[in-house]
Order: structure tokens, then sequence, then C-alpha cells
């Protein structure tokens, strides 16, 4: 139980690709971790391929002094949750704040529209690349990239190195 008083909050919007949410909530929990689903504007959520979730809370009015990370999922979530300035705060305090922000997948439109990208080297989904790098970042193509603070990864089968560093960088 290495991450024992480590909270991680989770953003979850509808259409957020299932195993890119689940697979680090189960992951995380197993090493100990707090994880709580914060959404937007529900209580009830399915993903792309209809599995359920029920949010703990609200994305507005999360500090981020409560979180040691964040995990922003792919899917087509990120698309929803990029237009709440509420989210964009939130990933752009964390990040500020040096805490960990993980992105996988699509999620590296929240990461553009928070405008953290500049000058990071970042993966994600390769149909958004150019999204990425008109946002300042530098795109590589890897299972996981760790940018000081921020882990980035491709999509779900990038989700073992992602949840890896992870957890190394909650261990630091």
């Amino acid at each position: 139980m290495t991450l024992k008083n480590k909270r991680i909050a989770v953003l979850v919007e509808k259409d957020y690709q299932d195993l890119e949410v689940w697979f680090p909530a189960l992951r995380l929990r197993e090493e100990g971790a707090e994880v709580k689903f914060l959404g937007t504007t529900a209580d009830e959520y399915k993903g792309k391929y209809g599995y359920p979730l029920t949010a703990d809370g609200r994305v507005e009015g999360a500090a981020v002094k409560d979180f040691d990370a964040v995990l922003v999922p792919g899917g087509w979530a990120p698309d929803f949750l990029r237009r709440h300035e509420s989210v964009l705060r939130f990933v752009r305090d964390m990040d500020k704040a040096g805490k960990v922000v993980g992105a996988i997948c699509h999620a590296g439109w929240v990461l553009a529209s928070a405008g953290i990208l500049k000058g990071r080297t970042v993966t994600a989904f390769s149909a958004i690349q150019d999204d990425v790098r008109n946002a300042g970042a530098n795109y590589v193509d890897r299972e996981v990239v760790v940018d000081r603070n921020l882990v980035t990864s491709r999509n779900p089968d990038d989700l073992p190195a992602f949840c890896r560093e992870i957890i190394a960088l909650l261990n630091k």
C-alpha cells in the first residue's frame, strides 16, 4: 500500500473511455489511494461502452489542497470537460501546485484548453497531435511520457505504463 493517505481526483463526463477511468481508479485504490470521481453537472455518467459511474462530487468547488493528483481520461469526455471553466481552473491549479496531472488519449484537449502545454513534452492519441502541438507542446509517440509532474499516454494499451509512472511520481 504505497499510496496510503494519497487522494486522487478522476475527472468524469459523459462518454468517458471506460478502461481509462476504471483501470487507473482500481490500480490506485489497490495501492491504497483514495480515489474520487469528480463530475461537472450530473451525478451519473456512462462510458463510451455503457459502463455506469456515480460521481463522488463536482469539480466546481474541488480544492487543490485536498488532492495529490488529478487524472483526465479519454474517450469523448475531454471534449465535454474542457467546456467547463471549473475543470480548466482545477487542472491548471493542480499543475501550478506541482501536483501530478495525468492525461491519456484525447485528454490532451483538456490540457491544451487549460493552457499548460507550452514547452512540455507529451504524448496523446495520434488524432489530436496537431492540437497539442498548436498548444505549444512537443508531441512524441510513446506509451508514456513524464514531463516534471505531467504524465501522458496514448490509449488503453498504455494503461500499465501510465499507472506505473503516476504511482512512481506519487511516491516521490
